[in-house]
């Protein structure tokens, strides 16, 4: 079935609304939240601090452990179960591989910067989410980076590539591909592509062309938020 239109009415390159703050968490080190449709997350990060037990230091950099959660009656479904699961483990070691290319440690020798991520709606994204609230945190932190990562879903729906889909359109009738992405805009690098569902080399092409227009837009409410925090703190 070809998807003509989309089903909240967005053009097929336009992203869900998206809001972000930052220090919203008043006794972490850095804190964020990002919001992109239904979908939020708030990232607090704690460190560096000295990693326990020693065997777990590395002795040339800092460790960063980030911790993936939904929160129990964070979306419309079934309660989330709490505590670890096989999906938020794996989510949390995504993060991490999204977040180590632009983080630089090397000046935290045995020492751990903690990223804790909490989903606190869901509807669709909510790793990309993570992902953008982690590293506005981290930057908010004062935590050494060469950028920011932006993160955001692309895919195919009905024969359609699509940017940041929706909830019912990764549902779409067994049609759907979800690709998550994470760039490095300014390292043109890409820190994230995790694919569900098949595409063609074509396909994937323009996804990713599509994926990087949308990160650079994001990047950009990014950095707003940052600057209007400490633009504000100056003025105080």
């Amino acid at each position: 079935m070809v998807y003509e239109k989309r089903l909240d009415g967005r053009k097929f390159d336009e992203l869900r609304p998206v809001e972000a703050n930052v220090g919203v968490v008043k006794r972490a080190a850095g804190s964020a939240m990002f919001k992109i449709g239904k979908t939020i997350a708030i990232a607090a990060v704690y460190g560096p601090r000295e990693l326990y037990p020693q065997v777990f230091q590395n002795p040339t950099n800092g460790v960063l452990r980030c911790n993936y959660n939904m929160m129990a009656f964070s979306g419309s479904g079934d309660r989330v179960r709490p505590g670890p699961s096989r999906r938020s483990k794996e989510i949390s070691l995504v993060m991490e591989k999204a977040l180590l290319p632009v983080v630089d440690l090397s000046g935290y020798a045995g020492t751990v910067v903690d990223v804790f991520v909490e989903l606190v709606q869901t509807d669709a994204g909510t790793r990309c989410a993570g992902i953008c609230a982690a590293a506005m945190a981290l930057a908010d932190a004062g935590i050494p980076m060469k950028d920011l990562v932006s993160s955001v879903a692309v895919g195919r729906v009905g024969g359609k590539i699509v940017l940041d889909l929706s909830k019912e359109e990764e549902d779409y009738e067994g049609h759907a591909t979800d690709i998550a992405t994470a760039f490095s805009t300014r390292m043109g690098q890409v820190t994230l592509l995790q694919m569900d569902g098949e595409v063609s080399r074509e396909e994937l092409k323009k996804a990713l062309e599509l994926a990087k227009s949308g990160c650079e837009k994001i990047k950009e409410i990014q950095v707003k938020a940052l600057k209007a925090k400490y633009v504000g703190d100056l003025n105080e």
